[in-house]
């Protein structure tokens, strides 16, 4: 039953990052946007982010859907979603009306502060199912359960 709860959990928390990052892929200058008005990392790195985001959100998402490398992708999953739940915890204390650029978007949104709490209630469902993955990473219908054998699952045959 756990395997089929983590393949449920890393076919959602995959889909949400290839949909994350395709929105955002197309104008990556509306990515940097949305990094820059977080207001939180220093100018200089801003473009780099708002450009590798994206393709870092398909890869995890890819990787979790297809069941490949499920520890890894859901270590990088739980920790961008940890940072985002500071980013938009750190952009609600200090009273920046702003997009979360989650899926697209960003800079100035009148209605901000309102979407702030459904926001972080949802990376964090989503933080506590990329940890589900880190700690119990053998789901069904995994690709990787099929490419990359288990040495202690391969069985060995005495000669005789």
């Amino acid at each position: 039953m756990r395997a089929w709860i983590g393949t449920v959990l890393r076919l959602v928390v995959g889909g949400v990052w290839i949909v994350a990052g395709a929105v955002k892929l197309p104008d990556p200058a509306e990515s940097v946007r949305a990094v820059r008005a977080y207001d939180l990392l220093p100018e200089s790195i801003v473009p780099t982010v708002g450009h590798l985001l994206p393709v870092v959100e398909i890869v995890v998402g890819v990787l979790l859907v297809l069941g490949v490398f499920v520890r890894l992708s859901a270590v990088v999953s739980a920790l961008l979603f940890a940072a985002f739940i500071i980013g938009i915890a750190s952009a609600w204390s200090r009273g920046l009306q702003i997009d979360c650029g989650c899926f697209g978007g960003g800079g100035f949104d009148p209605d901000a502060t309102a979407k702030y709490p459904r926001e972080i209630a949802r990376d964090v469902a989503l933080l506590l199912a990329s940890a589900w993955l880190v700690w119990r990473p053998r789901t069904a219908l995994a690709l990787g359960e099929v490419l990359f054998v288990r040495p202690d699952e391969v069985e060995v045959k005495e000669i005789s």
